[in-house]
């Protein structure tokens, strides 16, 4: 029995392909660790910790580190039934083809729609934060024409690697996890153990952000610093035809990247306000980008460029991981007639077996962005405030669906099986979802109506022209791909895998 004829599927991944209605097209040369490098350095603990450090710390106070306990426990529940589900479906484009087979397709475009419009806006995100660190390493002035001339180079960097090939985004997926986990667990063990200004029960000092007020409110504010780092896992099945092994491998490597990532960012964001000589100010809000600070005052100034060096390295994977799984999403789209331009968008290169056509609109729709965002720097915020949000949208969607499928008498059919427990899971899983989207909802405070409520401004106008197409154009007409067929699918997997154990044992 070969090692991609696990004992409890039975079958081999291009039977299983077979299954779904697909052929074996791609290079299948990722492996576990490739494929959890790819969801780690998408998720990017370094990333989500520099980003929201200071913004939680002022809201919050240094109690707001256990969002990153809460959110990602919430965040592997989900991940479980992701399992399931990926492990029946090992299939390109992750939410696209699971919310398809679970549901319909019109429901599956609307999920897409909105997670690549989310994906595709942080990649831009990513690209402009990581430009910060490039000028500073390099010594250039951190200007609007800097920052977009360094935000493309990001860009453009990342598609020259990812139109090479599979091999070559799983080596620098690999590159940019060393660089994450040194960035964030080695960085985060040194400030503790060697740099240490302030005592551990800090975390449970409010350090009087409630105000007059109840801190209750203060911490509900402060739960973007959970909810904003804990997404990337399903990128691990962006690329599912890519992956020996897929459906016992990626469920694997999606919760690889759920426990490791969450510890990594623990290190980091406590190392972080244990080592703060300033922590006071921080919490006051009078220092909004601490982290300089704390690495000059404990590396020095040539330790602080060490530093530069591994956060570049972890932007530009992370920004790589990112165009291959919107890549892969937009492949997987456009295969099954779903999206405007769907012939030239499924073109595969026949050389790297990669989807060209797809990166290149990863690359340049992220781009246009970020000119939008040089032309009026304003823009950032607003233009990324639903990114957060809409990705959880989509995510919702799928569980929503999978707990549908259950009531209907759905039993996950892939050699990764939660079994009894998979109803459970996945209400919980849902319940979880639907409190991060109300915490994520809230309105601000600041008495200005579109600042207060840009993300879902944001995520109401990307709803509201997927839907006016989805109604105009009808793109869930032009397709013939199966969908709500998840009973079906398993019944079908049961009873191959039932004859290969029979022609085995035999």
């Amino acid at each position: 029995m070969s090692e991609d004829r696990g004992p409890a599927a039975g079958l081999s991944d291009g039977e299983h392909l077979s299954v779904l209605g697909y052929e074996d097209t791609f290079n299948r040369s990722m492996s576990l660790w490739a494929n959890f490098a790819l969801g780690f350095t998408y998720l990017s603990p370094l990333v989500g910790v520099y980003s929201l450090f200071a913004v939680a710390l002022s809201i919050g106070g240094p109690p707001s580190i256990w969002w990153i306990v809460i959110v990602g426990a919430g965040q592997l529940l989900v991940s479980f039934v992701f399992g399931e589900v990926v492990s029946q479906y090992p299939i390109h484009g992750g939410i696209y083809p699971w919310a398809r087979r679970l549901w319909g397709r019109r429901y599956a475009w609307m999920a897409a729609w909105v997670y690549i419009w989310a994906m595709i806006v942080t990649i831009t995100s990513v690209a402009e934060f990581g430009s910060g660190f490039a000028a500073s390493l390099f010594g250039i002035e951190h200007t609007n024409d800097s920052t977009l001339w360094l935000t493309l180079g990001f860009l453009v960097i990342a598609l020259a690697i990812n139109f090479t090939g599979t091999k070559w985004l799983a080596r620098v997926a690999r590159i940019g996890l060393a660089a994450e986990l040194i960035g964030v667990i080695g960085l985060g063990l040194y400030l503790l153990f060697f740099q240490r200004k302030q005592e551990f029960s800090v975390f449970f000092d409010t350090m009087g952000v409630e105000g007059d007020g109840s801190y209750a409110a203060a911490f509900m504010g402060a739960a973007l610093a959970g909810l904003f780092l804990f997404y990337g896992f399903e990128a691990c099945g962006d690329v599912a035809e890519e992956v020996e092994n897929p459906a016992r491998r990626i469920p694997r490597a999606m919760m690889l990247t759920i426990l490791v990532g969450g510890v990594s960012a623990l290190f980091s964001f406590g190392g972080y306000v244990l080592a703060a000589p300033n922590l006071a100010e921080i919490v006051a809000g009078e220092d909004a980008d601490p982290i300089p600070g704390i690495l000059e005052a404990t590396l020095g100034a040539a330790g602080a460029k060490v530093f530069l060096v591994i956060a570049i390295t972890a932007f530009l994977s992370c920004v790589l991981s990112l165009q291959a799984a919107a890549s892969r999403l937009l492949f997987s789209f456009a295969r099954d007639g779903m999206i405007p331009g769907h012939r030239w968008l499924a073109r595969v290169s026949p050389k790297s077996k990669v989807p060209t056509n797809a990166l290149i609109v990863a690359c340049t729709v992220p781009a246009l962005i970020a000119v939008l965002i040089w032309a009026n720097n304003d823009l950032l915020v607003p233009i990324t405030a639903f990114a957060v949000l809409g990705i959880y949208v989509a995510f919702q969607m799928v569980v929503l669906a999978s707990l549908r499928q259950r009531l209907k008498g759905w039993r996950p059919a892939g050699p990764f099986s939660l079994g009894s427990w998979g109803f459970l899971v996945n209400v919980l899983a849902l319940a979880y979802g639907i409190f991060a989207m109300v915490l994520l909802s809230l309105p601000g405070s600041t008495g200005d109506f579109f600042t207060d409520y840009v993300v879902l401004i944001g995520l109401g106008v990307v709803a509201v022209t997927g839907l006016a197409y989805l109604f105009i154009a009808r793109p869930d007409r032009k397709s013939d791909a199966p969908s709500d067929d998840a009973i079906a699918v398993a019944d079908e997997i049961r009873l191959r895998t039932d004859a290969t154990r029979v022609v085995d044992v035999h």
